[in-house]
């Protein structure tokens, strides 16, 4: 196999960076929400819903890094081409469209285009996981296939 390069240490130290920044984030999300609705001047009725929003999509955020901390642990470990990654490409998918879902539902009640900005992207950044998924599955199958020829 392959030496694992600087970019792959790198990139696993700022997905652990940003995963318990995020938990901390989440934590003090309810406690900060009032400031910040403060500070950028919306009504103090709009509050729960940000809070809400922000901490469900929040959630989604640790759930999708989560699984990539697990995938990168395969990577380092020089066999990326599991059946695992292939289930954590399809969580990240189904994690990617619940975000732009709730991102929809946001827009019910109070529409921004940063909102629908985040719909295109959750949604785009879906179809592109599960088109890994299915990449990561051939790629498995031929490794399988592979790994039989004498």
């Amino acid at each position: 196999m392959r030496k694992n390069s600087f970019v792959h240490y790198l990139t696993k130290i700022l997905i652990d960076i940003m995963f318990y920044v995020g938990i901390l984030i989440c934590l003090a999300l309810p406690f900060i929400m009032s400031r910040a609705m403060d500070f950028f001047g919306y009504d103090d009725s709009a509050t729960l819903l940000f809070t809400i929003v922000l901490l469900a999509s929040g959630l989604c955020t640790l759930f999708i890094l989560w699984e990539l901390k697990t995938m990168f642990r395969t990577l380092l470990g020089g066999d990326p081409f599991i059946a695992a990654n292939v289930s954590s490409f399809r969580k990240i998918a189904v994690a990617c469209f619940l975000i732009a879902l709730i991102y929809v539902a946001k827009s019910i009640f109070l529409f921004s285009l940063t909102s629908v900005v985040f719909i295109i992207i959750f949604s785009l950044a879906g179809l592109v996981c599960l088109t890994l998924k299915d990449v990561f599955k051939q790629a498995i199958a031929y490794k399988e296939e592979n790994d039989w020829t004498v």
